[in-house]
Order: C-alpha cells, then structure tokens, then sequence
C-alpha cells in the first residue's frame, strides 16, 4: 500500500513498524474483563516524564515530551454498559483503582530535516495547575519555540490547544504554521456552538474560540486523507470531537500514528472499546472509531503514540479474547 492508498483509507494502517523494541513492564497473568487470561502491559507511568523519549523513524526523530497531567474525577473511569466487579477488576489491574484519575500528557515532536512540528502544544498555564509543562520540557529538549515550523492540532480540547498562548497571551509558536481539520475549525468558531455546549463545558468553547481567533492568520485547514505536510497524513478519527484527526508519520518505510484522543485510556480504551466515555462529543461514534482503529492497529502492527496514554504512550496494539485489545508499551 502506497502513501496514497494510505490517505484515502480513513482508519488503514500500514503494517510497517520501527527498530527492534523490547516491552517497558508486564504485569502477572490474570483473568482480563472477556474471561480470559493474559498478560497485562503496564506501562511505567510518567517513567519519562523528565527526560522526554525519542526514537529515530526514518531520516527524522520522534520525540515525547510531557506537559504534565490532568487530574480528572474518578466518574471518567466509570462507563455505562459495565458491572461493577468487571470494572473493579479492570481498574485494579492497570492501577487505576485511586479516588482520581490522573492521566499523562504527551506531546510528540517530529524533527526532520528543516521541519519541526509539535503535535499539538498542551494545556498552557490557564487550564490545570498540573499541566501546562511544555515550555519547560521543550527548553529541556534544547527546542527553541521560534524555531518550530509548524504545529499540527488532533483537535481543540484545553489540553491539546491552549498552550497556543504563553502567559503574556502572546502566540508561543509565533514563526509556525497551524494546521487543523476544517471540520473542527468550523465547529469551534461556529455562531452557536457556545449556546449547544453544555455549561460546565463552555469554557471550553470560549477558550478555543480566542486561541484560535488569536491565530488566524497563521492557520491552515487540512481534510481528512489529506497529506498536511510532506510524510504526514491525516486520518479521520472524529467523535472524540466533530473533527479530531489522527496524524501519520511516514519516512523511508516506517511509520507511527499519533492518535491523539481517539484512544484515551490504557485499560477501558482498549478492553471495553464499544463502550461510551463522558469525554467524547459523540460516544457513539467515537466508540466506532475506537474499534475500527484498534482493528487496523493490531492488524497492521502499526506503532503509535497515545496522548492520554502512560508516559511516554509508546507502543503498539495486540488482540484480545472477543472485541478486547491491549496497549503493549514500548521504547525505541
């Protein structure tokens, strides 16, 4: 399958993976949520959240830095459509079983050739105290935000957005290109989308709307299939959001899709897929694309990078019994 071919599948994977790879941490084998044993991959939670993790892909370099974390109520782990027992076991098992969930925050950064591009650009300093780490890491990184070309957004949610603007208000990434899909441009800046938003999430809306205003003049709307820069396709992953979009790399035979939020938690994102999250717009949708996209990932053997999941978010998707799959963490 050629590039193209690629782009003008919306979920299609590539079968073509990086380097040798060994996993981070297995858990013991116990009885998954389907009713069948396996070994659990826990990933080493914020194991690189200082020192960032990079793997060469291709000519260029894949990097994740970390803007920190979200701290979130324990509700977001407690999905319609699921037992109590099987959910207790399910977050016993990937150690999520605390009184708050505290997801990672993952930013990848592709350096090739004359590009730099930062796949999204974190939650800046007006979301969560917990988060907002990106300036820190990318000075870390010894990357210049003046010397980034282009930034590419899954979709306009705080913490992949608002770090758009430092803490002067001022563009951070004042010399980049801003690539995001049409439909989620159009659905951020639409007359009525504050009014359609429920209050506690309205914020939201206003925060997208002045960030990306604030941005205009350097914005650039890509479609789904569409090659936003030259390597880097974008696949239609909506239902999170109107138009979230995941981005894959390709260079020299390798590649690796940034999936943003299409698949946001490590144990009910991959074992229970069909099953609604209080973070998607559209659950039913997005549970589609979930399953459609852990199909070709497993298939494929595909690498990826999971904002939400456990730092770094490295790895790639294995099969389980009936529709269960597992995230199998890996370095490069």
């Amino acid at each position: 399958m050629n590039r193209r071919e690629f782009a003008s599948m919306a979920l299609a994977g590539v079968g073509a993976g990086i380097a040798s790879t060994r996993v981070l941490a297995r858990g013991e084998t116990t009885e998954s949520s389907v009713g069948k044993s396996a070994d659990i991959v826990l990933p080493r939670q914020n194991a690189m959240a200082g020192s960032g993790f990079s793997t060469v892909v291709g000519e260029g370099l894949l990097s994740v830095l970390s803007d920190g974390h979200l701290q979130l109520p324990a509700s977001f782990l407690q999905p319609e459509g699921i037992d109590d027992a099987a959910l207790k076991d399910l977050l016993i098992r990937y150690q999520l079983n605390g009184d708050t969930y505290a997801p990672a925050c993952n930013i990848s950064v592709w350096q090739q050739g004359d590009r730099t591009v930062l796949f999204d650009v974190g939650a800046g300093s007006q979301f969560m105290s917990s988060a907002g780490q990106l300036p820190g890491a990318l000075d870390a990184a010894g990357i210049d935000p003046e010397s980034v070309t282009d930034v590419i957004l899954t979709h306009a949610h705080p913490d992949h957005l608002w770090g758009l603007l430092d803490d002067f208000d001022d563009l951070l990434y004042a010399n980049a290109n801003i690539h995001i899909h049409r439909d989620e441009l159009d659905y951020w800046q639409a007359d009525d989308t504050l009014s359609r938003t429920p209050e506690s999430r309205q914020t939201f809306v206003v925060g997208a709307q002045s960030r990306l205003a604030r941005a205009e003049e350097q914005l650039s709307v890509f479609g789904s299939g569409d090659e936003v820069l030259p390597g880097i396709e974008a696949l239609d992953t909506r239902g999170h959001t109107p138009g979230h979009t995941s981005l894959a790399i390709h260079d020299d035979g390798e590649s690796v899709l940034i999936v943003g939020d299409a698949l946001n938690n490590v144990a009910l994102s991959f074992e229970y897929p069909g099953l609604p999250s209080p973070a998607d717009q559209d659950p039913e949708l997005a549970a589609e694309t979930r399953m459609a996209l852990l199909d070709r990932l497993a298939a494929d053997q595909m690498r990826l990078i999971g904002f939400h999941l456990p730092t770094p978010g490295f790895g790639r998707v294995e099969r389980g019994a009936g529709r269960a799959y597992r995230f199998v963490a890996e370095e490069g």
